[in-house]
């Protein structure tokens, strides 16, 4: 499954390095890192539901023009990384450093379109969504316009 992304990265698959080694560009980390806080606010409840993954996978198809199998190899990397994360400052700083801040607006709503996913707004997601607010320097207020815009319609 690996293998595609890592010809994609232009590492010989015959002998797969360790994953840590596999050389990156910033387009690559960039889309690591945003995988990875998706992957991070769909975890945030406990439970990594079926239309989580499938917000997820789609938000990476649309937003970095990704084949659905690149996506999911994408997740699978991104979720590697996620784990054995210490915390989620290298990813927000990759994005911070990265996007513009109408671009981390754009992700505030993805991320928000994933909590929603399920129906329901744990305490944990709405936590982590203030968190990630703050460390992807969000102005006040652009995290509750991106919340707005995501809710599901009632």
């Amino acid at each position: 499954m690996l293998d595609a992304l890592r010809r994609l990265l232009g590492v010989d698959v015959a002998t797969p390095p360790r994953p840590d080694a596999i050389p990156e560009s910033n387009d690559q980390r960039l889309q690591v890192a945003a995988c990875a806080l998706l992957l991070e606010i769909a975890h945030a409840d406990g439970e990594f539901t079926a239309d989580e993954q499938r917000h997820v996978e789609e938000a990476l198809t649309r937003h970095f023009d990704l084949a659905p199998e690149a996506a999911r190899e994408l997740m699978a990397l991104a979720g590697d990384r996620r784990r054995e994360a210490v915390d989620l400052h290298q990813f927000t700083a990759e994005v911070t450093t990265r996007f513009d801040e109408g671009q981390r607006m754009t992700l505030a709503e993805v991320l928000w379109r994933v909590v929603y996913a399920d129906g329901e707004l744990s305490r944990h997601e709405d936590y982590l969504m203030r968190k990630l607010a703050n460390l992807l320097d969000l102005r006040p207020g652009y995290l509750n316009a991106a919340r707005a815009r995501a809710a599901p319609e009632e």
